[in-house]
């Protein structure tokens, strides 16, 4: 997913919500003709664009298959909370919707529960599926070689730089860093000849959570090995990895941003609340001249989002992360995502796929990319000019695309990402070397999977 802040709600509150407003808990009673379509609403109340474009993709399709009915379910709720709601509807087919969204990182999880059913035999009949990239078509696919979902988006990070800092520096506007000495040593010049701002922030520690581990640390880790090796999970061996160099060497990159004064303050980068800094304050007020961040940062300053700045496309420039030594294939980048998938006690799966279909028209893959700010997982909306010119930097984000990562999507993967905050936050404060706090994730890491660790 993309690593978005949300408000933190009461699942109680959240059900109950649900229930009084939507509906949600109940089944379609059977119906063969209707097709139930569980998804999120946004907790802010302004938020309304998956409403809008799933109700024209409603009547589309109900123009086009007469007598049949679509019933949308928004459940407006956090995405743990949303989550934890759809998983229960699930549990039941007399609750189960017949479409559901899905975080890319809990498809595994949910397929394990045994919630989600294959949609192989769809897939293939379905000449559209061609078009998707290869990694996308991955984040979907579980541990049996299964494809359990249909991404509609994703989201990747490189690395943002304000161009008139880059001027005061010395730095060049078209910064195209070939290895982390490169990225470093633009961050030490800013700091020498721009006093006053900061010159590099990377999100650290454990309150950012996934922020700081998959937009920080992971961006720097799957940059540390060989091209195709996951340094997190080894899929073969069907073990967790430990800490070795590649880890210790991304420790070691934030351990040197915050050891020579390269980031914000180790308070403020530890604060939860440190990317809505980034860009609300630092990088608008030009107090900041690099971000390890991520492709939807636009949305902070377009017309309607939280702080306007309307030059904000031609002072920022982008720039993809490279790999540590600029291996093979010298980019790196991770992403999240959500995709729709189709429950296992679905009353009615083949409409819903009728459905889905309806929704992944060219044109209405389109529309939704626009809208939803989202990065294009199909080489022909790629390509569409809509989608190219729908906001500042969408292109260069698209591009990254071939050399993204998706995190490990198991179970327990969470307290693997946990354990790994608690690694950076040790480096960044200074209670720790690299090499301690690598030694400390490795006996975390083995309580956690029951020593089902594998070392390189």
């Amino acid at each position: 997913m993309p690593v978005r802040p949300t408000a933190p709600l009461l699942l109680a509150g959240v059900l109950a919500a649900c229930s009084l407003a939507t509906g949600c808990g109940g089944g379609s009673g059977g119906d063969p003709d209707t097709v139930k379509v569980a998804y999120n609403r946004s907790t802010d109340n302004k938020v309304r664009f998956k409403d809008a474009f799933l109700e024209s993709v409603k009547k589309q399709f109900e123009r086009a298959h007469p007598g049949k009915k679509v019933q949308l379910v928004p459940i407006q709720a956090p995405d743990n909370d949303y989550a934890t709601k759809a998983q229960q509807m699930m549990r039941s087919p007399k609750t189960a919707p017949d479409l559901v969204y899905e975080d890319t990182f809990r498809v595994n999880a949910d397929i394990e529960a045994g919630y989600l059913r294959p949609l192989d035999d769809y897939l293939a009949k379905w000449p559209t599926w061609g078009q998707f990239v290869d990694t996308a078509k991955a984040a979907a696919r579980a541990q049996d070689g299964k494809t359990y979902a249909v991404p509609d988006g994703t989201d990747t990070r490189g690395l943002w730089f304000n161009k008139k800092i880059f001027a005061r520096a010395g730095l060049p506007a078209d910064w195209q860093p070939r290895t982390w000495a490169e990225v470093l040593d633009a961050a030490r010049t800013v700091k020498r000849k721009v006093p006053g701002v900061i010159p590099l922030n990377v999100y650290t520690g454990k309150a950012a959570g996934e922020a700081a581990v998959m937009q920080g640390f992971e961006m720097l880790l799957y940059g540390t090995g060989e091209r195709g090796e996951d340094p997190l999970y080894d899929a073969k061996a069907k073990k967790w990895v430990a800490g070795g160099k590649g880890f210790r060497d991304a420790l070691g990159f934030v351990r040197t941003v915050y050891a020579e004064k390269l980031g914000p303050e180790v308070s403020d980068a530890l604060d939860p609340n440190v990317g809505t800094r980034v860009g609300t304050e630092w990088f608008p007020e030009g107090k900041l001249a690099i971000s390890l961040d991520g492709s939807w940062l636009g949305q902070f300053w377009l017309e309607g989002g939280s702080k306007g700045w309307p030059d904000w496309s031609e002072e920022l420039g982008q720039a993809a992360m490279p790999t540590r030594t600029g291996r093979p294939p010298g980019k790196v980048s991770m992403s999240g995502g959500w995709a729709w998938a189709i429950p296992r006690r679905a009353n009615n799966p083949d409409l819903a796929w009728e459905f889905l279909k309806t929704m992944q028209t060219k044109d209405n893959a389109v529309r939704w990319d626009i809208v939803d700010a989202q990065v294009a997982v199909r080489e022909d909306v790629a390509a569409d000019r809509r989608y190219l010119t729908s906001m500042p930097g969408i292109e260069f984000f698209t591009g990254l695309v071939r050399h993204t990562h998706y995190r490990p999507a198991l179970p327990v993967y969470p307290q693997v990402s946990a354990a790994i905050g608690e690694a950076m936050e040790t480096v960044t404060t200074g209670d720790g070397s690299p090499e301690q706090a690598a030694k400390e994730y490795d006996a975390q890491l083995t309580t956690l999977v029951d020593g089902a660790v594998v070392k390189r």
